[in-house]
């Protein structure tokens, strides 16, 4: 029976592309795992609607992954862990990891500066991310960015466009970057426009996500279980996508592949 378990995918969701990012991570990490990505594509973005119509897809698209026997789910949705998260855990009894703004590392490194953190709308302004800020001593120099209408634009392209750049221009006009010590990236598909965030604010500026820290998060709770694959195998990858437009799965392949290349991993990946 724990050979079984342990042989079972590892379920990652997003509400489009931007999870892809957190997969990298994880394949990096953990290349004996097998894996199944669903990007939620036809209904992204998630970060403009409401609580409850973000919960009702979220649920869709987890009761689709738990078809596939997971052994662990990876919210790599900063919008859908705001949302859902608790209520999936009361719902399932596998690991059920969520994603947040990397605040406390920016706090802990920048104490006497500004830290910017761009997010959606929905993650922003729930309870759960207004209750982390109370945590710091100086929550009035956390500065919230919401950044509607970015994931369509990262979805769009993949994260390379002109219409990208503009829009981040626009977003950080209004700031004395000199103040900021970091950028905390709030979004998973953030992690797509990293060089053109760098290009914007220049290399002063530190540009902080939460992928190692929801890697190591689940790596650990599949060891304490008992429950990671010992078999030495190639990365077996099954992505899933809601959107008819069949080059999002062509997309998605490379944009992990891509990510895969920035963190120096080498290994093969069997698709199927």
């Amino acid at each position: 029976m724990e050979n079984t378990l342990n042989e079972s995918p590892i379920g990652v969701f997003d509400s489009g592309l931007g999870g892809i990012s957190v997969l990298a991570q994880l394949v990096a990490c953990m290349p004996e795992e097998k894996y199944i990505y669903y990007g939620d594509s036809a209904n992204a973005p998630y970060g403009v609607r409401s609580t409850d119509e973000v919960k009702d897809l979220t649920f869709k698209v987890v009761d689709n992954l738990i078809k596939y026997n997971i052994k662990a789910l990876v919210v790599a949705c900063n919008t859908a862990t705001s949302a859902a998260i608790n209520e999936l855990r009361n719902l399932y009894d596998i690991p059920i990891i969520g994603m947040e703004p990397a605040l406390k590392p920016a706090v802990e490194k920048y104490q006497s500066k500004d830290i910017i953190v761009m997010a959606t709308p929905v993650t922003l302004r729930e309870k759960k991310f207004n209750n982390l800020i109370q945590q710091f001593n100086r929550p009035e120099n956390i500065i919230k960015l919401p950044c509607p209408g970015l994931v369509e634009l990262i979805e769009a392209s993949g994260g390379q466009s002109e219409e990208i750049k503009n829009y981040l221009k626009n977003q950080f006009a209004p700031f004395n970057l000199a103040n900021v010590g970091a950028i905390v990236l709030g979004c998973t598909h953030y992690i797509f426009i990293k060089d053109s965030i760098r290009e914007l604010v220049g290399d002063s500026i530190e540009l902080i996500d939460g992928n190692r820290g929801t890697t190591n998060h689940l790596y650990k709770l599949l060891e304490e279980q008992h429950s990671k694959n010992k078999a030495k195998v190639n990365t077996e990858i099954k992505i899933v996508n809601s959107s008819k437009d069949l080059r999002m799965l062509d997309l998605s392949k490379e944009l992990l592949e891509k990510q895969l290349n920035l963190l120096g991993w080498s290994g093969s990946i069997k698709y199927v």
